[in-house]
């Protein structure tokens, strides 16, 4: 059964504590993983892109001289896609919609294959309970460097509402924090360690439990 180390709030590991292994333990999928990734990166797409056609830009009202005799190639209208500055033939044109829509089994086994992946190399923290008189980015920084994660990519997921620790990491760079219940696999992927507090790794185990 996979473990993670369990931290107090000096950064001192006090105990370790057992993870699900159908959550924390299962042999990751590749292809969900994949399948996931690329669906959630298509979903950021706003779809918004726009060109505009000869019919939908300014000019082109007239001529620009006439059919016979100058001596130039027939023209009808300045906005025509072979003009510079004319309106473009086969352009982007909104509303575009990239989603792609993945079952609910698909985003869980991929979650618990990125948790997975993050257990077996260690690479998941538990901590006791931190509590702040007053929100302090140094503190959570030094707490960090003590735990040999100064270098690293760090998902801080919590449970619960703790105003005075979310200020205290919302200002370092490579911290990202997110309540566990609403995690994704994309987000644990782009992170180097998970870092969760107690509460946070409760909720996680119930919200993947089913």
């Amino acid at each position: 059964m996979p473990e993670a180390v369990v931290y107090d709030s000096e950064a001192k590991e006090i105990s370790k504590i057992k993870l699900k292994k159908e959550i924390f333990g299962i042999e990751p999928d590749p292809k969900i993983v994949h399948q996931y990734v690329v669906a959630y990166l298509a979903n950021q797409r706003q779809g918004t892109h726009s060109t505009l056609t000869r019919a939908t830009m300014s000019g082109g009202g007239h001529k620009p001289w006439r059919q016979k005799g100058t001596g130039r190639a027939r023209a009808g209208s300045n906005t025509s896609p072979v003009w510079v500055g004319g309106g473009r033939a086969h352009g982007p044109h909104p509303v575009r919609d990239y989603s792609i829509n993945l079952p609910k089994k698909v985003k869980e086994q991929a979650l618990k294959s990125a948790l997975s992946d993050k257990a077996a190399e260690n690479n998941i923290k538990v901590l006791e309970e931190i509590k702040l008189e007053q929100p302090k980015t140094k503190i959570m920084a030094t707490y960090f460097q003590k735990l040999g994660l100064e270098d690293k990519k760090i998902l801080f997921l919590f449970e619960g509402k703790d105003e005075k620790l979310l200020k205290s990491l919302r200002n370092l760079p490579r911290v990202h924090y997110q309540r566990a219940g609403l995690v994704n696999a994309y987000s644990i992927l782009n992170s180097d360690v998970v870092v969760l507090t107690k509460k946070g790794h409760k909720a996680l185990e119930e919200v993947l439990a089913g």
